[in-house]
């Protein structure tokens, strides 16, 4: 209590009242005034700026008609491979010969397309529905790819056609050509089971990575075309890799989502 008389009183006292009054040092005035400056930029910004994001996903390169497994509906041994890896075939094109206990039988090609994998070899044994080639559904080799993306099921809602995709392509160094360029021609209405993966890529194994997480949706990515690059597509670089592009090739995609304003997400 002593302290507080003391002090008020040598507050009253007259020659105290002739002494300066220091406002702020210089320093202290800049600091204010940067810290304004930076506010005002940043309620600028909440209100016009935008925030944007990506969404990454595995996918393939593939023809827009996918491809099919075909299986031997015969059990017995295999005699002959009449197919090569890489050739057309149509619609009912011999593949196989097999040896059963009922004579010889040939499996035929379902459907129009290039033969990409053949997995019976001559003097391999075959069961009823062992795996015997498959077929891509193609029926112009020169026909352009596609990316097909598969995405988690509560991601499709945010992806919308004519999105920017950047490609990281598995085969094609991306230090050196860079990424392809694409845009999401269309996104899956539900997610697709392992079953109905496999029935498109005709890869059992596949299906499974990339249902490995549930049941994914699917998206189809259209590749930019150029006439000035090796491959006919286009890249992040100026002309990309000197050679074309295979199907059934693995990519990487990073989707550019839309841009978003900060205020929608900063607010309730």
């Amino acid at each position: 209590m002593q302290f507080r008389q003391k002090a008020l009183s040598k507050l009253q006292s007259p020659e105290e009242l002739d002494l300066p009054v220091h406002f702020a040092r210089p320093q202290g005035r800049l600091v204010l005034a940067v810290t304004l400056l930076v506010m005002a930029a940043a309620g600028v910004w909440v209100f016009t700026g935008s925030v944007s994001s990506r969404l990454s996903a595995p996918g393939i390169l593939a023809h827009s008609g996918g491809s099919y497994l075909l299986q031997s509906p015969y059990a017995g041994q295999v005699t002959a491979v009449l197919a090569e890896e890489g050739r057309p075939v149509s619609a009912g094109t011999p593949l196989v010969e097999v040896s059963t206990d009922h004579g010889t039988r040939t499996v035929r090609a379902v459907a129009q397309g290039r033969v990409t994998t053949l997995a019976a070899r001559t003097g391999s044994v075959l069961t009823t529905g062992a795996d015997v080639a498959v077929v891509e559904r193609v029926q112009n080799p020169d026909e352009p790819l596609v990316a097909m993306l598969y995405l988690p099921g509560d991601s499709g809602g945010a992806l919308s056609p004519g999105a920017p995709v950047d490609l990281t392509v598995q085969s094609v160094p991306r230090d050196r050509f860079g990424m392809l360029r694409g845009r999401v021609e269309a996104v899956g209405h539900a997610p697709q089971s392992q079953a109905q993966i496999s029935g498109f890529l005709g890869d059992p194994r596949l299906a499974a990575q990339f249902a490995r997480q549930g049941d994914p949706v699917a998206v189809v990515v259209q590749l930019e075309r150029s006439s000035a690059t090796a491959s006919g597509y286009r890249w992040t670089t100026a002309g990309g890799p000197p050679y074309r592009l295979g199907s059934m090739t693995p990519v990487t995609a990073a989707v550019h989502l839309a841009a978003q304003r900060p205020v929608d997400w900063l607010l309730p």
